[in-house]
């Protein structure tokens, strides 16, 4: 490349930096000119988030690229790219794994990448992240200038910190730009896998979880089994201004009734059998930091009535005391159940539930988000050939349609399983155990149609009970659940599969409909 074609490659790119424009358009703009004016198949850009290389922006990638995490000490490619000063060119035949084998679409046979460069991007005397540049044919870069592919990562380094500049200038301009920050780097930093997607329906959610983190109202999670509520939670109390005190957590239906109080209050010595010393509970293990109630609507009304207490006065005793001891905590609360309902029907207190729904917030589920369930297959894939040692895996495409359009009623962590057991199936079925790229394929994800709780069901010839609505809800809950035991032998884990509820939460069910 000569410099008057690298200058005309760069200018329109110098030129977007006075127009207004999403982060996003103007990464592809830069990723489109570089991979014009180098010959490659596939280029990308990568910013580096504490040893982590995260793709922003890939061009003859696959898709799910854009949710792979990859570490660098996982790729010796990669680690190379970062601490080398000048842009680095592997040979066709090197022996270091490509991360990027098996995902350029298309790719025939051993789907092996066979010429491989790439440059570190500098921004203000610190790595920010790299461009990589991908061909399949041994030496289609031996023409390449690497002093031009240097001015050019010189130039996109310039372009990417002016862009971040003009975004933080616009954060500023709506909130307090710490906080701002503090989210961004929770978001990617400390639950990066649950926070990946670009649909509109997670941006929303995102907008929200960034407005409400910077204030110190409590929040309700509401959404689907499965969807990541507890991740929304880490990133509202990791943008907030307690992100530096504790995040405590509890199930709510995972404890034994006679527990729940002692965990969440504390107890003294001798408060109840068992009770062999003094112990803290939840709330005090949270003062100054945020206290996170999963699985709220769980709670007996004797505990809702003694947590309405300490969240509307940060007052408390531990169970056997008589001493208050006082909070300051944030609570954030979830539930996949609907709390107003609940309050209709007299089994939820009406004033608990909105001191914990001061700002609601409903986590969409995964069939609603569109294209982001392969971003998210890409970062457990991604997981997966970490944990099994091996090269690359890939999507074939009849696998990316299968995993769009299915229904997922088991949300984020339906999909989590899925990946991890299709994986691990491919692994045991692959005849050639040479072969350094595994590819999923539709059948190997053995996706059903079917979703949980869709067993075969008996026609309902028995006769329902005259009452209230209530005492008639409960009768058919009863009867899906006994139905569901005798479908599955009994077994309350598989039927609690099944029915796409956690086994805590069955159980509790069960309880109260006097099954167990």
């Amino acid at each position: 490349m000569t410099p008057t074609s690298l200058l005309s490659g760069i200018l329109p790119l110098v030129e977007d930096l006075t127009r207004e424009m999403a982060d996003d358009t103007r990464y592809a703009r830069l990723v489109g000119a570089l991979r014009a004016h180098f010959p490659c198949d596939a280029a990308a850009l990568l910013r580096l988030e504490n040893d982590v290389l995260i793709p922003l922006c890939v061009d003859g990638l696959s898709e799910d690229t854009l949710g792979r995490r990859f570490s660098i000490h996982d790729h010796p490619r990669l680690k190379i790219f970062v601490a080398s000063d000048a842009p680095t060119r592997f040979p066709y035949d090197c022996a270091l794994p490509d991360p990027y084998d098996g995902l350029i679409p298309n790719q025939k046979g051993r789907l092996q990448v066979h010429d491989c460069m790439g440059a570190r991007l500098r921004v203000d005397g610190r790595t920010w992240g790299v461009i990589t540049l991908d061909a399949l044919d041994p030496g289609r870069f031996d023409a390449v200038d690497m002093t031009s592919l240097a001015s050019f990562a010189a130039l996109a380094a310039a372009t990417v910190v002016a862009s971040e500049r003009m975004t933080a200038l616009r954060v500023y301009a709506t909130t307090e730009r710490r906080r701002a920050d503090a989210f961004r780097k929770a978001a990617t930093e400390r639950s990066p896998r649950g926070l990946i997607g670009r649909s509109d329906a997670f941006l929303r959610l995102m907008e929200e979880v960034r407005v409400v983190a910077a204030s110190d109202l409590n929040v309700l999670i509401q959404g689907e089994t499965g969807t990541g509520k507890e991740l929304v939670a880490r990133a509202i109390h990791a943008g907030s201004a307690r992100a530096a005190r504790p995040l405590v957590s509890i199930n709510c239906a995972a404890l034994p009734e006679n527990l729940v109080e002692s965990e969440l209050f504390g107890h003294v010595r001798g408060a109840f059998s068992g009770a062999i010393g003094e112990r803290r509970g939840k709330f005090e293990a949270a003062d100054k930091g945020t206290l996170f109630l999963d699985e709220v609507g769980e709670l007996s009304p004797s505990v809702q009535a003694k947590l309405l207490r300490v969240v509307q006065t940060g007052h408390l005793q531990r169970v056997g005391s008589d001493r208050e001891h006082t909070v300051d905590v944030r609570v954030i609360a979830a539930t996949n159940r609907d709390l107003a309902e609940a309050v209709k029907d007299g089994s939820y207190r009406a004033d608990l539930f909105h001191r914990l729904s001061v700002y609601p917030l409903v986590v969409p589920s995964l069939r609603v988000r569109g294209r982001d369930v392969l971003l998210l297959a890409g970062a457990f894939l991604e997981e997966a050939r970490s944990r099994a040692g091996i090269v690359g895996i890939r999507l074939s495409g009849d696998a990316r349609d299968a995993l769009v359009k299915h229904s997922w009623p088991g949300n984020v962590r339906e999909l989590e399983h899925l990946i991890g057991r299709s994986v691990l199936r491919a692994l045991a079925s692959r005849p050639d155990h040479d072969e350094p790229v595994l590819t999923l394929t539709a059948a190997s994800l053995d996706l059903s149609d079917t979703a949980p709780g869709e067993l075969d069901m008996p026609a309902a010839t028995y006769d329902v009970p005259r009452g209230s609505l209530r005492t008639m809800l409960a009768f058919h809950e009863r009867r899906i659940i006994e139905t569901h035991l005798e479908q599955h032998g009994g077994n309350w884990a598989a039927a609690a599969r099944s029915l796409g509820i956690d086994r805590a939460n069955l159980a509790r069910s069960a309880r109260r409909l006097g099954l167990r």
